[in-house]
């Protein structure tokens, strides 16, 4: 049970309609809780997304139904993509690896401009759609365009996420997930090492 109220695991409270804890599994400060939770409901809403902005039930339908045709194609065998990339992003964006989290200064860069694949150089993402998650990873809220990201699920590791590739050359880039920044609430996950700024 310890490790349990160290921090980091779900938490269960009960609160009925007229604020009232009803149950407090782990001794949550509920005061706290709820004066956030009447702040939050005070607030204004969020930004819709217009349109053009992918969202979670967008990712998860391209999930499930397949993404659509690349602008491009870029094939090379293994030995071409080695003698291209460096042992690290071999294994990364061929291999499906990740990098450390914090080990990248691309984290910390938010000049503009844009991300390409480091594969073969498709535009991914603009600096504006970038924003600090504090996850370790350069993180975005959208592709640069439709059709260059492609999205797989992803069952590796005793988890089930999205994976995210390149769609013009199949480049393992990282995961997105639902828990980012209005309008698209999506969090982009990406290895330094797979996007070079352009």
């Amino acid at each position: 049970m310890a490790r349990y109220r160290n921090g980091g695991t779900p938490w269960f409270i009960l609160i009925d309609p007229a604020g009232v804890v009803i149950y407090n599994h782990f001794r949550v400060d509920t005061e706290k809780l709820i004066a956030s939770l009447k702040r939050a409901q005070a607030a204004p809403p969020a930004p819709q997304p217009d349109a053009d902005t992918l969202t979670w039930r967008g990712v998860l339908d391209l999930t499930r139904k397949g993404n659509p045709a690349p602008p491009r194609r870029v094939e090379l065998s293994d030995a071409q993509w080695r003698e291209r990339l460096t042992s690290e992003q071999f294994r990364i964006m061929r291999e499906k690896g990740t990098e450390r989290a914090h080990s990248s200064s691309m984290c910390r860069l938010f000049e503009p401009g844009r991300y390409a694949c480091a594969c073969c150089g498709t535009e991914l993402f603009d600096a504006a759609t970038k924003y600090d998650s504090k996850s370790g990873w350069p993180s975005f809220t959208q592709a640069v365009t439709p059709g260059v990201v492609a999205y797989h699920a992803d069952h590796s590791h005793g988890m089930t996420r999205v994976e995210t590739t390149c769609n013009v050359c199949d480049a393992h880039l990282g995961h997105v997930f639902p828990d980012g920044p209005p309008p698209s609430g999506l969090r982009y996950c990406i290895n330094a090492l797979s996007l070079i700024k352009v």
